[in-house]
């Protein structure tokens, strides 16, 4: 048998496995509320990080608990975690860098999430703080998102945070110039470099003098051809994600113009969190 062969009938194996674990997936997989909800919004939706965030298993009893509870322990939904507490982290660094001070307008120090989903963990950040020291601001494409963090901070009693629908890579300029943009959970799905180059520049210019830029980078993933040919997307296309080095993206941090640049990874290790200075 010849390589191509070989090769041919290797592949074919492969989209009968996949084909197989869609179908599973789609049927039994459903006793679970998180691969529900994956099918629903898109198992890269900010409702799909939501529930991750909340990490408590969910569905029909007993099989549907099991399933959601091994679901939620992928090791790509770990890392989430751990890089949402990573974030939150260099939230507070950057909040008490500034003394809780604004950057001259009023209201406190200004945060905008550009594709925030229902932005949970900035309302777990919001929270330690005493009202009018920190405002901030969701946005999002994804309307559904959007609704249920603005209901969840409602029910929590939280003031000093909003909800607009916004294009990360269109941004509507924000008035007060924010001093904290955050990028989060976005760019590790676009496959494009020079789109994200391209937004990472027009961040800078949306920022206040001396603010800075918190964006996330997915440098490996161990399920990547699982995901690409298993999983819907918000777009209810299979879900495509592209890894890359970390120093890519702090050298678009610095062709754009920021300074003091770093980088620092979360505890599983798939992801790191950049900050960059205007």
């Amino acid at each position: 048998m010849t390589k191509t062969r070989t090769k041919t009938k290797t592949k074919r194996l492969k989209n009968v496995r996949w084909a197989a674990m869609r179908v599973l997936l789609g049927t039994v997989g459903r006793a679970s509320a998180g691969i529900r909800i994956g099918y629903r919004h898109g198992f890269d939706s900010g409702s799909m990080l939501d529930y991750v965030y909340v990490n408590k298993a969910g569905g029909f009893p007993v099989v549907g608990h099991l399933i959601d509870r091994v679901y939620l322990n992928a090791v790509g939904w770990r890392a989430i975690r751990a890089r949402r507490e990573l974030l939150k982290d260099v939230l507070r660094k950057e909040i008490a860098r500034r003394g809780g001070s604004d950057n001259g307008t009023g209201g406190g120090v200004r945060v905008l999430d550009v594709a925030s989903g229902p932005g949970r963990y900035l309302q777990d950040v919001l929270a330690e703080y005493e009202s009018g020291t920190l405002h901030v601001e969701c946005r999002d494409l994804d309307r559904a998102g959007l609704a249920q963090g603005g209901r969840q901070a409602a029910e929590r009693g939280l003031t000093g945070i909003s909800y607009a629908y916004g294009d990360a890579l269109d941004p509507a300029p924000a008035s007060p110039a924010p001093d904290i943009v955050v990028v989060s959970g976005l760019y590790e799905l676009l496959l494009d470099d020079a789109v994200i180059s391209a937004s990472v520049a027009r961040l800078r210019g949306m920022l206040a003098p001396g603010g800075v830029l918190v964006f996330t980078t997915q440098t490996h993933h161990p399920q990547l051809e699982f995901i690409a040919n298993v999983l819907p997307n918000r777009e209810g296309v299979l879900w495509e994600m592209e890894c890359r080095p970390v120093e890519l993206a702090e050298q678009w941090a610095a062709r754009a113009g920021f300074t003091e640049v770093a980088s620092r990874r979360e505890s599983v290790g798939l992801f790191t969190v950049t900050t960059a200075r205007r």
